[in-house]
């Protein structure tokens, strides 16, 4: 099933959702090196870029979301979709709420941590859904993919027609 938004071929919340992804678990790094060796660059690169993951996995969900709805009503696909879904909206709520409890200077508290924390475990969960989505139901994934399908640059896409192969 092709993605309902797609960039050069490729689908938009795919390209997206690394960065929010990345930059969410590296600021738990930089909190459990903080927490380590207590030294304050550790809290404050933390708190940025815990920022700027809140607001990259923001930028991914509508993407995700437009994709859902072209998912099939009453098929494993949406149900397993509805679940990546909603566990990343609570993912983002986590990541926001350990956020804003922070001070300037990025220190948090022991609850402030366990809310990001929480947050990491459960973003572990929705990314293994989201790759059953594309890997094992193919959701996201371009009709005519295969070992040998050409460049999604290509001008033209080969299309099957009557048994052979056309091109567009």
């Amino acid at each position: 099933m092709r993605s309902r938004a797609e960039l050069l071929g490729h689908p938009v919340h795919q390209m997206l959702i690394v960065f929010p992804l990345g930059l969410l678990a590296a600021a738990v790094g930089f909190d459990i090196a903080h927490a380590v060796s207590g030294a304050a660059g550790f809290a404050v690169t933390a708190y940025w870029i815990m920022a700027v993951g809140v607001a990259g996995g923001l930028l991914a969900a509508p993407f995700g979301f437009a994709d859902w709805l072209k998912i099939p009503r009453g098929t494993r696909a949406r149900r397993i979709g509805a679940l990546h879904g909603g566990g990343n909206v609570v993912v983002t709520v986590l990541f926001a709420a350990a956020w804003l409890l922070r001070a300037d200077d990025g220190s948090a508290s022991t609850a402030t941590y366990a809310l990001s924390w929480l947050a990491a475990a459960l973003a572990l969960v929705t990314a293994w859904l989201g790759g059953e989505l594309v890997a094992r139901l193919g959701v996201g994934v371009h009709d005519g993919a295969g070992l040998d399908a050409p460049s999604s640059l290509a001008a033209r896409e080969p299309r099957a027609r009557g048994g052979r192969v056309a091109m567009r």
